[in-house]
């Protein structure tokens, strides 16, 4: 009667412990929070400032390409006579001071900064869709890790109720009233644990690497988060409004169209080439000297004009307009493109938000309970003798199994949100009233 007194205790013990899975253990002063995480990326992250410096490098180019070619300065000595190197004894010979500057035909520079203009409009969108993604990979980073910490203590817990299903076995089996392959099969389930564990520490390690990386820290740097979190899941089924949000605010389409527009204006460019660039110019001749009359000799004045002459039109300029129509039609497609994948990444987002939302409902408030329920009515069946250990134990296992299972669709759940939000163009979804952020 004492075994079974003694085994009911520990069984009460675990099952108190499930039934308080969330709250169990007391919660340290959280180290990273999933806001602390984010701000941290958005602030540090390497690959996110190598994108904002792109950006600012791009924004320095429209008014360079709005611009004139500087004008050029020339100084010559002509017609100098190599017998004397003297300045007066030729007419011709000249001190010459000249300026000449290069003209595109009216509306090429407007054309070659339009181009920028978009180019550097792209490069800011792209900042802010890698920054979307940089949240994204985050979250799902972080929820990972908190699912291992979970996963962790459960197997912890497990672990400790199977060293004194353990000993309550090799207890009965040394006074004849157990069977050795119970203590046997105890054995055999404590070992797994052992197995899990060794598991989900490695797992843990490659997941705080991963999150240190993006948060521009030391990969072996330790990470602690959070016990406590909220565990709630929000009805999420406006499918269409989120879709008609992330088409009107997704970066990676504003940036498409961006190209689009850039990609227009050097077509348009490229029909320009057919006329011609000019050249103007003007030379002042100093001379020295004098004439045979004895007058100062003149001073020359020359004025310079020259334009270029598409003659190779066929080879050169027709060439360029197909290739710039190309290249509208590409970035056409590559937007057409884009929408079509924002559409998929929203669907497929939503889709498992829902599933792992039904999942984590569904385990905390149906499998869960009833597995807990099972558990407690084989106890009391085991203390009658008309349930055997095996059965108990495994009805011990399989709770357990669901309690890491529901903080697996919790975390899944969470990253599925985290890929809906950058899908949509947010960061978040609901401000902090709840109130969704999208219509």
């Amino acid at each position: 009667m004492q075994f079974k007194q003694l085994f009911f205790l520990v069984m009460l013990s675990g099952l108190f412990v499930v039934g308080n899975a969330s709250v169990v253990l007391a919660a340290p002063e959280p180290k990273l929070l999933l806001e602390d995480a984010v701000a941290i990326a958005l602030a540090d992250n390497p690959g996110l400032a190598a994108m904002k410096t792109r950006a600012e490098a791009l924004a320095a180019v429209p008014s360079q390409q709005g611009s004139l070619p500087d004008p050029r300065l020339s100084l010559n000595m002509v017609n100098l006579p190599l017998d004397s190197f003297d300045l007066t004894q030729e007419g011709m010979t000249q001190l010459q001071v000249g300026f000449s500057q290069m003209l595109p035909f009216p509306g090429k520079l407007a054309l070659r900064e339009a181009a920028a203009v978009h180019e550097s409009t792209a490069a800011r969108w792209q900042v802010e869709e890698l920054r979307l993604k940089l949240v994204r990979d985050v979250k799902t980073v972080w929820w990972n890790l908190y699912f291992t910490d979970r996963a962790l203590e459960i197997v912890a817990r497990n672990v400790e109720l199977l060293r004194q299903f353990v000993d309550v076995a090799q207890t009965k089996y040394k006074v004849g009233k157990g069977l050795q392959q119970d203590v046997l099969l105890a054995q055999l389930e404590l070992s797994k644990l052992h197995d899990q564990t060794i598991n989900l520490r490695g797992l843990r390690r490659n997941q705080v690497a991963q999150l240190n990386a993006l948060l521009d820290e030391p990969t072996d740097s330790p990470l602690q988060l959070p016990q406590r979190i909220m565990e709630t899941l929000v009805e999420i089924t406006d499918e269409k409004g989120l879709l008609a949000h992330a088409r009107k605010t997704r970066p990676v389409l504003a940036a498409s169209q961006s190209k689009i527009d850039a990609a227009r204006a050097r077509l348009s460019l490229a029909k320009k080439s057919y006329s011609p660039d000019f050249k103007l110019g003007a030379v002042y001749g100093y001379r020295g000297g004098e004439n045979l009359d004895g007058s100062s000799r003149a001073d020359f004045l020359s004025v310079m004009f020259s334009m270029n002459l598409p003659i190779y039109a066929g080879a050169r300029q027709d060439k360029a307009v197909d290739q710039r129509t190309s290249q509208v039609l590409q970035n056409q497609y590559q937007l057409d493109d884009a929408h079509s994948k924002v559409a998929a990444e929203v669907s497929r987002a939503l889709a498992d938000y829902q599933r792992s939302r039904e999942q984590a409902s569904l385990f905390k408030q149906g499998i869960i309970p009833q597995a807990a329920q099972t558990v407690a009515s084989m106890l009391a069946a085991y203390q009658v003798n008309k349930v055997d250990f095996l059965n108990l134990v495994r009805a011990q296992i399989t709770l357990f199994n669901y309690e890491t299972r529901y903080w697996k669709a919790l975390s899944q759940g969470n990253q599925a949100l985290a890929r809906l939000t950058a899908a949509t163009g947010k960061q978040n979804l609901f401000d902090d009233n709840g109130k969704n952020n999208w219509n």
